[in-house]
């Protein structure tokens, strides 16, 4: 692994990235994901319907995680015009859509991310924002963001690594524990996380290194009573994320050497179960540009749709629902365990 671990640091597109994976899994004979859907009776792959349309509406950040599959941060200039938004809303008001879920790097920094929520909130579809917290303190811009998104009910889906500031620092910057929690109490304060308000907080934890997450119902009960004992803060649920192999991730994996051990823990836990139930089967993903794909990882490793439809100005129910689900090694992070997807474990 010498030679991959050379260019760790220059993992930039996504061919390279598949290559990598590719002569891993060529080196510890590890079966294709393509294989063990065979195996277990669910390829070809196709969806159940789209219900969950997820849109990322740029890349740029305030903040530069090592786990972030995007690669956001404050130097990105990729941005979703009002225009492709506007053709995101035509989509959205298709019947069997019920959410959006809004995306980024932080999808509050678009420019025109507060007039997409207002023009989606009169669809009466739910609405969730992926929100890293610290955005809500980042400037006058931002403020009053916990009463927007008070105002339009939208639920809010937040990462927080741990509830302890050592590991959560480690994994997002020094002072993001502390600003994460002054930010969850602004939220606290306008109903969200609070018991019959309406209002839904949800937290992400993901592992801070090279192993799968613990059970979600365990590490959502730690950080509840921690957050509520501590900090007085409180929350809905707590969504279990495995890190995908890919990335930043990808690039971390590789400088510590722990990639074809992490590789092979996926494969070893695979869950049928589980790859009946991920993501890309009744979620569409959305690029800043327009682009579509099966999933927001696809979308970063640039797994374009294929076939009539490829950009949501195009966008066709009965042709999507058709489609046949796009495979590659990094698949496995969805299936192996519990389980992986935006909402958290599956099985």
């Amino acid at each position: 692994m010498k030679s991959l671990l050379a260019r760790g640091s220059e993992l930039a597109s996504s061919k390279e990235q598949f290559r990598i994976l590719a002569e891993v899994s060529e080196k510890k004979s590890l079966p294709s994901f393509a294989d063990k859907l065979k195996e277990a009776g669910l390829y070809p792959l196709r969806p159940t319907g789209v219900d969950i349309l997820q849109v990322n509406v740029g890349k740029l950040c305030n903040q530069t995680c090592k786990h972030c599959h995007v690669d956001a941060g404050p130097d990105r200039k990729e941005s979703m015009t009002k225009e492709t938004m506007q053709d995101c809303l035509v989509a959205l008001a298709s019947p069997g859509i019920t959410t959006l879920d809004i995306t980024g790097g932080a999808p509050e920094m678009n420019p025109n991310f507060r007039w997409f929520v207002e023009e989606a909130s009169k669809l009466g579809k739910k609405i969730m924002i992926r929100c890293n917290l610290t955005i809500l303190l980042a400037g006058d811009k931002y403020r009053d963001l916990h009463e927007f998104f008070a105002e339009h009910k939208v639920e809010v889906v937040s990462s927080l690594p741990y509830f302890q500031k050592r590991r959560t620092d480690s994994q997002r910057g020094e002072g993001v524990f502390d600003r994460s929690i002054e930010a969850l109490k602004k939220l606290n304060s306008v109903g969200y996380g609070i018991p019959g308000s309406g209002l839904v907080l949800n937290l992400v934890y993901n592992p801070a290194g090279a192993f799968l997450p613990g059970g979600q119902s365990t590490l959502e009960n730690d950080f509840k009573k921690e957050l509520r004992d501590v900090h007085g803060v409180q929350f809905n649920s707590l969504f279990a994320l495995t890190n995908m192999p890919i990335s930043r991730f990808l690039e971390f994996l590789l400088d510590t050497g722990n990639l074809e051990e992490y590789l092979e823990k996926l494969v070893t836990f695979f869950n049928p179960v589980a790859a009946a139930g991920v993501m890309c089967r009744n979620t569409l993903s959305v690029g800043w540009d327009g682009s579509l794909y099966d999933c927001d990882f696809n979308q970063m490793l640039d797994m374009k749709l294929e076939g009539k439809v490829t950009r949501i100005s195009e966008f066709n129910q009965a042709v999507l629902d058709s489609r046949e689900i796009l495979l590659e090694q990094h698949c496995y992070g969805c299936t192996a365990g519990a389980g992986s997807s935006c909402g958290g474990s599956i099985a």
